[in-house]
């Protein structure tokens, strides 16, 4: 499944065959112990999303609420979006540094860490890049970064 026109995660969580949505269960819950305060799960752009609520920060460039995160069962691999980690980050080059020492390789995109199963994740690694953001920061990154548009 590359994209969902799921309305809620439980819709989502239920459409996905049972080895898959164990997968995608046990990521869930490792991001909502981790998430910061003042994030919200939904679903959006056909995945589970992490986002600032626009009664929050409504002033974005596409009137959607700023993703944060996402999780996403694609159709060979899953993918989990860390929207705060870029190439060339501190948080990037951490989340790096902790794959490597654990002996594993970091399937990497821009902000898009792709796995075939959770063996293949530092899963207290990805707990700590999901923290890592509070949600009056990412605003702030946001808004530094659209300086000049």
């Amino acid at each position: 499944m590359a994209r969902s026109n799921a309305t809620t995660v439980a819709d989502y969580l239920a459409e996905l065959p049972e080895d898959r949505r164990g997968v995608v269960a046990a990521v869930r819950e490792l991001i909502l112990a981790h998430l910061p305060d003042g994030y919200r799960e939904t679903m959006n752009w056909g995945m589970i999303c992490y986002e600032v609520p626009l009664e929050r920060y409504p002033k974005t460039y596409n009137k959607q609420p700023l993703s944060y995160a996402a999780l996403a069962a694609q159709k060979g691999y899953y993918s989990v979006y860390l929207n705060g980690i870029y190439p060339g980050t501190p948080g990037e080059g951490l989340l790096r540094k902790e794959f490597d020492e654990a002996g594993k390789r970091l399937n990497m995109g821009k902000c898009c860490v792709r796995f075939r199963s959770l063996d293949d994740l530092v899963l207290d690694a990805i707990g700590r890049a999901v923290a890592s953001t509070p949600v009056d920061t990412f605003i702030a990154d946001y808004e530094a970064s659209r300086k000049g548009r």
